[in-house]
């Protein structure tokens, strides 16, 4: 598991690295490739530990794992914390500003569940239960 430093300074992404002001492609310009969300969906069923990540049923390559990790602590949505008393290995968790994200992604997966089918919430869980 790559150790990010808690106290490493939040990079904010530069307006001219940004595509433009709007506030969806501001957004997409942090979480729009297909597995930043799926970090955060982990994070929000509880998940903290890399290797956690790792094992999710999509099977996210683990260098594109640490690369999102490191993009969501520099963005300050999630931070590192010992994963226990006394423990050198770092767990990640949700800041105020990644559990924001809760709403949004309860919307795509109601709309998911609405719309496209095949789609099911339990797929998922029974998978990561493994």
């Amino acid at each position: 598991m790559p150790k990010l430093s808690p106290a490493r300074k939040r990079k904010e992404p530069s307006p001219a690295r940004r595509r433009s002001p709007c506030p969806i492609a501001c957004s997409l310009d942090l979480f729009g490739d297909k597995w930043t969300l799926l970090v955060i969906r982990d994070l929000l069923l509880g998940r903290s530990r890399f290797k956690d990540f790792a094992a999710s049923p999509e099977g996210i390559p683990t260098n594109i794992l640490a690369e999102r990790l490191e993009r969501l602590q520099e963005s300050g949505v999630i931070e590192t914390r010992p994963s226990s008393e006394g423990s050198s290995r770092l767990a990640y968790h949700l800041t105020e500003k990644g559990t924001a994200l809760r709403p949004v992604l309860r919307s795509i997966k109601n709309w998911a569940l609405q719309w496209e089918p095949g789609t099911s919430i339990g797929l998922a869980k029974k998978k990561s239960a493994r």
